[in-house]
């Protein structure tokens, strides 16, 4: 139930801050926002002040109020501002989104995703402010490093290291009696040991407990020859003066949102080519599954997290697909090139058809994550109901 009310809370907080692009943006352009909703329709109840002072709205109330209609919507997973002018109504109003020329629609389209991606710079940039774990290769020279040790950041499935108890984020301090203070060193001791055929014996250091496991080394395929089966990193606490925090925090959030987009070619092309969904793709559930995990690791992991999620919003939002920010900006840029209105119904049953298309992609995610977490969803729901 707690990683449920985490992931609710963390994608609230990255809706609505996409949302407040969007509605500041327009009020910027004199463009009116009917309605700023958390959740999806139908409403639970909203708000709307009035020359009276604030009035309630009920859920069914369509009343056209000439202030902004605040509300709480009954499926807590979203958000919205809606436009005057979005749905093709307004035409000559001067504050219809529909009157605005294509340069300050794009603005008011792409605002949402400007909001996220600068949550995700300062998410970053705070955090390097104060000090993160991160892996310490390749920083610049200003970076201040503490506390840096050997860490396990990925622990094969099925393999000698899952096997003898090693998990993802244990510090390595030795290898057969041997001190390792580097990545480096601790492969090339795991490497000498497995090349002998020797059982490793590691000391390690977990929740600032030290204990000793050993494991013998199986045969990896992907590699070719025996191995014990852990990814390894340089890690420490990373920090930079404050001005050198905010370059960073852009810095590496310029990076993610690279690689981010580079995924999503991959994914597509997976896609058309195996025709398959991949299997690294999550919807919702997997999301919370996944955000549950990574809040049990610190406040901090938790906060990457958010901002990862952040940029991958930002980055699915201005894709070209119909019903998205992306795909609503090409109509805008297609609308200038022609110097000529798009026909309002022609667009809203491209936009309607991306839906439903979106909604479509939506659940077939969700089953596969239904198939993925299955038991852990269950387990978490026999824990709430005390079965």
């Amino acid at each position: 139930m707690l990683q449920v009310l985490i992931f609710l809370l963390v994608l609230s907080v990255l809706v609505l801050v996409h949302e407040a692009g969007h509605y500041i943006a327009a009020r910027i352009f004199g463009v009116k926002a009917e309605e700023f909703g958390y959740g999806f329709p139908p409403r639970a109840l909203g708000f709307v002040k009035t020359e009276h002072g604030w009035k309630k709205v009920a859920g069914r109330d369509r009343t056209a109020y000439k202030n902004t209609v605040w509300s709480l919507n009954w499926l807590p997973l979203g958000g919205f501002v809606r436009l005057k002018g979005e749905s093709g109504d307004g035409v000559g109003d001067a504050d219809s989104f529909l009157t605005k020329t294509g340069w300050q629609k794009f603005i008011i389209l792409s605002a949402g995703v400007a909001m996220n991606w600068l949550l995700a710079a300062v998410i970053f940039s705070v955090g390097f402010s104060f000090g993160v774990p991160a892996e310490v290769d390749g920083l610049p020279a200003s970076a201040i490093v503490s506390g840096a040790h050997v860490e396990i950041v990925e622990v094969v499935a099925k393999s000698a290291a899952e096997s003898a108890g090693l998990k993802q984020g244990d510090h390595v301090v030795t290898v057969n009696g041997q001190v390792v203070n580097t990545a480096e060193a601790t492969r090339s001791a795991l490497s000498d040991q497995t090349g002998k055929g020797l059982e490793l014996t590691l000391e390690i250091e977990r929740d600032g407990a030290m204990q000793t496991l050993q494991a013998k080394p199986i045969f990896i395929e992907a590699l070719g020859k025996p191995g014990l089966g852990v990814a390894l990193a340089n890690i420490g606490v990373v920090r930079f003066p404050v001005h050198l925090a905010v370059v960073q925090g852009v810095t590496i959030t310029a990076q993610y949102t690279w690689l981010i987009m580079n995924g999503f070619v991959s994914l597509v092309a997976d896609l058309f080519g195996d025709r398959k969904l991949a299997a690294e793709v999550s919807g919702p559930i997997g999301i919370a599954v996944l955000t549950g995990r990574i809040a049990s690791q610190g406040f901090w992991a938790l906060m990457q997290f958010a901002a990862l999620l952040s940029l991958n919003l930002a980055v699915i939002n201005f894709l070209p697909i119909p019903a998205l920010d992306g795909g609503r900006a090409v109509f805008v840029m297609v609308e200038s090139l022609r110097r000529k209105r798009n026909n309002p119904r022609f667009e809203a049953a491209i936009h309607q058809a991306g839906f439903v298309a979106l909604l479509i992609l939506i659940l077939l995610v969700t089953a596969q994550d239904l198939n993925r977490y299955g038991g852990t969803i269950w387990n978490g729901l026999k824990g709430i109901i005390g079965l």
